[in-house]
C-alpha cells in the first residue's frame, strides 16, 4: 500500500465524521418515526433518551473506527515514518478532543441539567441541553463552560434545548 498523502487521509477523517453526522441524523429520525405511536406521556422521554443515547453509541462507534484506522497506521510497515507521525499527531488530537468533549458534557450535566451532547465543528460548538426551554440565565451558564473549557468566543456556541 502506497503512502497516503495528508489530503487523502484529511478526506478520509472528514469523510468518517460526516458519516458519523449522517448516522446520527438518521437514528434521531428512526427513533422519531418510532416513537409516534407512543402514547404522548411516554413518546418524549423516549425519544429524547434515544437521541442521547444514540447520539453518544454512534459518536463513540465512529471514533473507535477513526482510532483503529490511525492505529493501523501507526503500526503498518508500509507506511512512511511521516505519514506514521501524522497519524500519531492525529490520533492524539482525537483524544483530546473526546475528552474535551466528556468533560464538557459532564459539566453541564453537573450543573442541573438532566443531559447534554456536544458536537464540535470547525465553525461552532453546539450543545443540546435536555430541557423543554432554557432561561437566559441557563444558556449563560452552559456558554460560560463552554467558553472556558474550549477558548472560543460566545458568538461560536450554539445551545438547543430538547426535551
Amino acid at each position: 500500500m502506497k503512502n497516503l498523502s495528508k489530503k487523502k487521509k484529511i478526506i478520509i477523517l472528514s469523510v468518517m465524521v460526516a458519516l458519523l453526522l449522517i448516522t446520527g441524523f438518521v437514528n434521531v429520525a428512526l427513533n422519531n418515526g418510532f416513537n409516534s405511536n407512543v402514547s404522548k406521556e411516554t413518546g418524549a422521554n423516549v425519544t429524547t433518551y434515544n437521541f442521547y443515547s444514540n447520539y453518544r453509541s454512534t459518536r463513540e462507534a465512529t471514533r473507535m473506527q477513526e482510532v483503529q484506522f490511525l492505529d493501523s497506521i501507526i503500526k503498518s510497515d508500509e507506511y512512511s515514518e511521516e505519514a506514521k507521525a501524522d497519524a500519531l499527531k492525529d490520533k492524539m488530537a482525537l483524544i483530546r478532543e473526546m475528552e474535551q468533549e466528556l468533560k464538557t458534557e459532564n459539566m453541564i450535566i453537573g450543573s442541573g441539567f438532566a443531559d447534554a451532547v456536544i458536537t464540535d465543528t470547525d465553525n461552532f460548538i453546539n450543545v443540546f441541553v435536555k430541557s423543554a426551554e432554557l432561561t437566559k440565565e441557563e444558556v449563560a451558564r452552559i456558554a460560560s463552560i463552554v467558553i472556558h473549557q474550549y477558548g472560543v468566543e460566545i458568538d461560536k456556541i450554539i445551545v438547543t434545548p430538547s426535551e
